[in-house]
């Protein structure tokens, strides 16, 4: 079997190919990533990168077609990948996550690939008061990242794909521990502020939801949807990755952070106006049509993993959301040093 990850060297990228080298010991893992966020190392650590049979620098807008030959399985995670990134740099989450995905997939296609997975998100639900939100359900995505996830599904209802299974996977929102760690997102963040400060500082007033998925479990799924048969789910099939159970409002999240971190103070702004992010989700489709692959990871372990990863990490740092463990710090650090153009290319004289 032969695998190539794009944006391998992101947040999940690392434990994807772990994963999938445990699981697939012969198989040719190939990764493909622009290197912005290569450095961003969870500590003195081998680079995740050591489990591939080769890595390939490069902009997917500008993406090689001939790396596609005798592909099986490409897994698609590279992307401007969250809203303040997102909102920061509009034009190029357009360019990135929606016009060069579409031109990988109908690359692939040509090529002959079996599986195409996409890393969308959950997040095209965007204000989703009342019940959970099923696949069916009208999305309404408020963010740059969320429009450019549902642009492409859109375009993948429209394309013929041949032989080629397209699997988009709706994830909840990622959280746990990683080589590449970010700590922009809301469990991560909380860990994060209960080590370094013993206090969690709720800028809303905790009542928006929130499902989540460890980032093991986000590979577990990539697994199944990258050796996914025809005749499971047919040849395009949009589905939400996570656990029904996985559902939580911001405040139960920071709860359950203090009761695993004794001595951790809960700051919530009570007064805070009303975060419109706010949505819950069904993933009874997914339980469904992966009954092997569904989520095992539970808040705990995703907590406790976090917490042993900072603690031997030696984190301490109270100013970590202005650290490389910040996404968008990275970018602009690279941006004000010149590295980058601002469009979010490498300067000629880097290469």
């Amino acid at each position: 079997m032969r695998i190539l990850i794009t944006g391998n060297m992101g947040y999940v990228g690392p434990i994807v190919a772990a994963h999938l080298r445990a699981k697939f010991p012969g198989a040719r893992l190939v990764g493909f990533d622009a290197g912005y966020f290569a450095d961003c190392l969870a500590g003195p650590i081998e680079p995740p990168e050591t489990l591939f049979d080769g890595q390939i620098f490069g902009d997917v807008r500008e993406f090689p077609e001939d790396l596609l030959t005798g592909v099986d399985a490409v897994i698609h995670l590279a992307a401007i990948s969250n809203d303040p990134m997102g909102n920061r740099f509009e034009a190029v989450t357009e360019e990135i996550n929606y016009r060069a995905t579409v031109a990988l997939a109908d690359a692939a296609a040509r090529a002959g690939v079996q599986n195409f997975v996409f890393a969308s998100s959950c997040s095209v639900y965007g204000a989703a008061d009342g019940a959970a939100r099923r696949e069916t359900d009208d999305v309404e995505p408020l963010t740059a990242y969320g429009r450019s996830k549902i642009a492409v599904e859109r375009y993948f209802e429209s394309m013929n794909p041949g032989a080629m299974n397209v699997t988009c996977l709706r994830f909840a929102t990622a959280c746990g521990m990683s080589p590449r760690l970010r700590l922009d997102l809301v469990l991560n963040d909380f860990v994060a502020s209960a080590l370094a400060s013993r206090k969690i500082t709720v800028l809303s007033d905790g009542t928006p939801w929130r499902p989540l998925i460890d980032v093991r479990d986000m590979a577990l799924a990539i697994e199944w949807a990258a050796t996914r048969a025809r005749d499971n789910g047919g040849p395009l099939l949009t589905i939400n990755a996570g656990h029904d159970s996985h559902n939580y409002r911001v405040k139960e999240l920071a709860e359950a952070v203090a009761a695993h971190i004794p001595g951790t103070e809960i700051d919530i702004n009570a007064n805070a106006p009303p975060d419109k992010r706010s949505y819950r989700v069904d993933f009874s489709l997914f339980r469904k049509l992966a009954p092997d692959f569904t989520p095992r990871m539970t808040l705990a372990d995703s907590i406790a993993g976090l917490r042993n990863g900072l603690t031997t990490m030696r984190f301490t740092n109270t100013q970590f959301r202005n650290s490389q463990h910040m996404r968008l710090k990275v970018l602009e650090a690279h941006l004000a040093a010149e590295r980058l153009t601002p469009d979010l290319r490498w300067r000629a004289a880097l290469h």
